[in-house]
């Protein structure tokens, strides 16, 4: 079972996903997301979409 718990700043600002999986809190980064499957499809919509909007700007650099 995974649940999004919500997101924690981290002391350099970048952004923290916090799930529930199988009972256990981790704290996984943007880019861990692929390593944990199912979490990605837990995200909330405004997550998702803020993900979207950082891989788009990271493409035009």
């Amino acid at each position: 079972m995974i649940r999004y718990v919500g997101t924690k700043k981290t002391d350099e600002g970048s952004v923290l996903y916090i799930f529930l999986i199988n009972g256990l809190q981790k704290e996984i980064r943007e880019a861990a997301l692929k390593q944990y499957p199912g979490c990605y499809e837990a995200l909330p919509a405004t997550a998702k979409a803020r993900i979207s909007a950082n891989r788009a700007w990271m493409s035009k650099l």
